[in-house]
């Protein structure tokens, strides 16, 4: 059976020559495809190390990054379903998501671990990161101990790979669930 998890068709579609720049940020960091491979992995073993069930979600609450970009890569290469979280979210919109969601893991900006992570104790939430828009925070410092090799997780088209709440404008937010097939 072909592999049709979403990290293995994006990395299928990677150039041959991986040290090509595959990201530009504006303050003029490089990140090489071999960066986004290596980067990924080491975030996709993380992850499985935490002995988590396919299909387990990942709440993110973070700023846009490259990091941020490379823990939903990560996610999907994994197994794991990504479920983002706007930052504007406050603490009531984000026990509900977190209590409706049922993630496995939190992850969220430092600033925010304090009040983000009672929420997700309370919830039953067992692991909890930060990850930072300066590329800091517990989950890349966990990340950079684990291998650079990773296999992607063999997943079926119709396999969720992502969770987009609604803007909740006629009532409450709604989980949109996005396979890795559309």
């Amino acid at each position: 059976m072909k592999n049709q998890n979403l990290f293995a068709a994006l990395r299928a579609a990677f150039p041959a020559d991986l040290d090509a720049v595959a990201i530009e940020t504006d303050n003029g960091l490089t990140y090489s495809w071999a960066d986004l491979e290596r980067s990924t992995a080491m975030m996709a073993n993380l992850l499985q190390s935490l002995n988590l069930p396919q299909g387990s979600r990942v709440a993110v609450q973070v700023e846009k990054s490259v990091e941020a970009v490379v823990l939903y890569l990560a996610t999907l290469r994994a197994g794991y379903v990504f479920l983002p979280l706007n930052t504007a979210y406050q603490s009531t919109e984000i026990e509900y998501f977190i209590g409706n969601a049922e993630p496995a893991v939190v992850v969220c900006s430092s600033r925010n671990l304090g009040w983000v992570s009672k929420i997700a104790f309370k919830a039953g939430t067992q692991n909890v990161f930060t990850l930072d828009d300066d590329r800091t925070g517990s989950l890349l410092d966990r990340s950079a101990h684990c291998s650079d090799q990773h296999e992607a997780a063999v997943m079926h088209e119709d396999d969720l790979a992502a969770i987009l709440y609604t803007s909740g404008t006629t009532g409450r937010s709604k989980g949109a669930m996005l396979s890795h097939g559309n």
